[in-house]
Formats: structure tokens, C-alpha cells, sequence
């Protein structure tokens, strides 16, 4: 992580420059969102008339909802392969061990379809990377349900978590999910803080895509100024009526856009506070849209003031997002830091690491998780944001 503050990187093709660059999309082919969607499309997005799909998902869906069920019955046993409903939070790698052994069961086996937040879907993708080391060409065609607005449905990453209790992952192109349906009844069933927390994952994105070194201008920042005002514009509204449809799928929208124009040529971890929310996360069972929630707003006020580069980009976020532009880049990005923490506070988000049982005597820990740093100019500045957060 010795880029936190250098935005120097090596030459890609995607942009520092906004008028020139090159944008290199996931082979996403269906995008569907509304009320029902899921019912009205999900036969019609399987890769073939005979197609075999596993279902993976939580206990708390598959126990506490219709959901699951509703979508068994949807495939008939004409499709449906099996289901796995154990996935925990931070997708734990004996789960996800296995899940993979269910689904290597049956050769049959063509198409995933996870139906959950971040664990259940980045999950469906680690299963379809290991099937594809076991069975040399075969990685699964996925179809994701989320019900979460953490949009671990717009990467080609899986992060999961290691037997030392440490995030890991795996990475490639084939990964993205071919479809994603995104369905406000389903959402309907989502806890609202958690669906207001993750919402704070998604502004993470949006923010940290801002001045990662290697996002492209067209789409993937326009796309993320939009993502940051939507939710600033909506998140107050679910919180009012969290059964507003018209709203949930508004943030829906807004969480892909978020992250759905990432591009196969971005190079790198997205920033800070994504570092940050992976050392807080699977290491003290923190759900990442709280490590958002705790990080995003001191983190982007840090980049502010750190770096003129950074500051000028996250700047380009006020007017969107309701900030009253001053002309003055630094202020305005700080200005925007503060506006977030302002909102977390709104949604009754706010929380400490010492509300969330992590000592101070975890502070070098969690900063060399973040950093990869022992000491240094670096290390000093992200060990003073840390000790803000007890």
C-alpha cells in the first residue's frame, strides 16, 4: 500500500487524463431491476434451456424468508441443482470449502446463482474460480440476486476469508457475474440497517474510484458523482419509509453505478478506506458496510488535505451530493468528508471501535494491515485516523 498518498502507478490504459483513456467493461450481458424482476426473468437469463443452477445464499434468507424458496420453486426440478445456505459473514473459507464440494457433486452443474450481500455473491464467484482450477475451462455462469447494496456484484473479485481469520480473495475477468437482477421485493426482507450501511459501501466505492490513479474518466467517475448523489438523496428517504420501492430501486441503481463501471483495466486496491475496512472487517467480524461507515469520511478528509491531486477530485463530488462549492479544492473536498460523516450520523450509523469491542492495543495491528507498514510518514498519518475512531 505504499500508493495511499503517491498517486504515481504503473502505465495502464485507463486515465489520469480525462479526455483520453480507454475503458474495458466485464462481460455483463443483462442488467434487470424493478419490482419482480426475478420472477419475470430469471428462466430467461439461464445460458440454455437445460441449464443446472446451484443456488448459494446465508441462513438468515434461507431461514427467515420466502426468498429462497420462492426461487427453488421459480427453477422447478426441471433446473434446480442443489442449494447451499451456510455462507456467514466475511464468506469463512470452510463454508466456502464446502459449497465448493457440493457443486463439484455435479458435473451437471453450468450456472451459480447467488442470492444475498457481499459474502453469498463474492462466495459464488470463489466456487466458480476453484471449479475452474479443478476443470480446466470451466467457470460457471453467474447469475446474481443481491439483496445488499454492497456491489460485490459489479467486480471480478472474490474476498473470502482464511483459516488465519485474514481477508484473501482471488481475481479474474470471468468472475463478474453474466447477470444481475436486481429486485426491490426482495429487498424488502433486508434488515434496514444493514441495507443502510451497505449503502455507505457503495459511497466508499463511489468516493475511493474518485482519485484511484487508474479509473477511467467516462464512465466510471461520472457514473460515481451520480452514485453519491443519489444516495445522498435517497438514503434519508428509505430511512423515513424503508418499503418505498420507488426508492430501494433508486439505490439499487445507485450501488451499481457505484461500482458497475469499474473496468477490467483498473489496477489496484481502490484506496484507503477499503484497506482499512478489510484490517477492521474479517479480523474483529465488523460488516464492511460499518468499517464504511467508520472510515470513509475521516479517510476522505485526509486525502484532502494530503494530496492537491486528490483534493481536486474529490471536490468534483460537492455539487452533487449537496455541497456548497467555494472554488477552493482542498475546502471543498474536506467539506465533502465532513458531509459524510454528517450523513452517517443521519442514519443513526455512527459507532466507535470501542463500540465494536476492538481495544486500542489493536491500533498497530490495524494500521499495518492497512499499510503493509512498520512505521513511516505513511503509517503515522493512518495511525492517527485510526485513534479517532475509538
Amino acid at each position: 500500500m505504499s500508493n495511499i498518498f503517491d498517486r504515481t502507478t504503473a502505465s495502464v490504459d485507463s486515465s489520469q487524463h480525462p479526455l483520453s483513456g480507454l475503458w474495458k467493461p466485464t462481460h455483463l450481458q443483462r442488467l434487470h431491476y424493478g419490482p419482480d424482476s426475478v420472477k419475470k426473468n430469471l428462466l430467461e437469463c439461464l445460458p440454455s434451456p437445460t441449464s443446472q443452477p446451484f443456488i448459494v445464499t446465508g441462513s438468515s434468507l434461507a431461514t427467515k424468508t420466502n426468498l429462497i424458496k420462492s426461487v427453488e420453486e421459480l427453477l422447478g426440478s426441471k433446473h434446480h441443482a442443489g442449494t447451499f445456505s451456510k455462507i456467514g459473514q466475511h464468506a469463512p473459507i470452510k463454508q466456502l470449502d464446502e459449497a465448493t464440494e457440493k457443486v463439484l457433486e455435479d458435473e451437471n452443474i453450468d450456472t451459480i446463482i447467488s442470492i444475498g450481500g457481499g459474502s453469498p455473491i463474492d462466495s459464488a464467484k470463489a466456487i466458480s474460480y476453484r471449479l475452474n482450477e479443478r476443470q480446466k475451462g470451466k467457470f460457471l455462469h453467474h447469475i446474481a440476486i443481491p439483496t445488499t447494496l454492497s456491489a460485490a456484484e459489479c467486480t471480478l473479485g472474490a474476498g473470502y476469508t482464511g483459516e488465519d481469520g485474514k481477508k484473501t480473495g482471488v481475481a479474474h475477468p470471468a468472475l463478474a457475474p453474466q447477470v444481475i437482477l436486481y429486485d426491490s421485493k426482495f429487498a424488502l426482507e433486508t434488515p434496514a440497517w444493514l441495507w443502510l450501511s451497505t449503502a455507505m459501501r457503495a459511497m466508499d466505492h463511489a468516493m475511493e474510484l474518485m482519485y484511484h490513479p487508474t479509473a477511467t474518466e467516462m464512465p466510471c467517475r461520472w457514473m460515481a458523482m451520480f452514485a453519491a448523489g443519489e444516495l445522498f438523496r435517497n438514503l434519508p428517504k428509505y430511512k423515513e419509509d424503508p418499503k418505498d420501492e420507488d426508492v430501494i430501486t433508486r439505490l439499487q441503481l445507485a450501488a451499481f453505478a457505484s461500482l458497475g463501471f469499474l473496468a477490467l483495466n483498473v489496477k489496484g486496491a481502490l484506496g484507503l478506506s477499503h484497506q482499512l475496512g478489510y484490517a477492521l472487517g474479517s479480523p474483529y467480524q465488523i460488516p464492511h458496510g460499518i468499517t464504511s461507515c467508520l472510515t470513509l469520511g475521516h479517510v476522505v478528509k485526509l486525502k484532502a488535505e494530503s494530496s492537491a491531486d486528490d483534493a481536486a477530485q474529490i471536490a468534483r463530488m460537492a455539487p452533487f451530493i449537496g455541497v456548497q462549492v467555494s472554488g477552493d479544492s482542498k475546502k471543498d473536498a474536506v467539506a465533502v468528508g465532513d458531509a459524510i460523516l454528517e450523513l452517517v450520523k443521519k442514519l443513526d450509523l455512527k459507532t466507535t471501535l470501542t463500540d465494536k469491542g476492538v481495544g486500542k492495543d489493536q491500533v498497530h495491528t490495524i494500521v499495518n494491515l492497512a499499510t503493509r507498514q512498520e512505521s513511516g510518514p505513511v503509517y503515522d498519518k493512518v495511525k492517527e485516523l485510526v485513534e479517532k475512531l475509538y
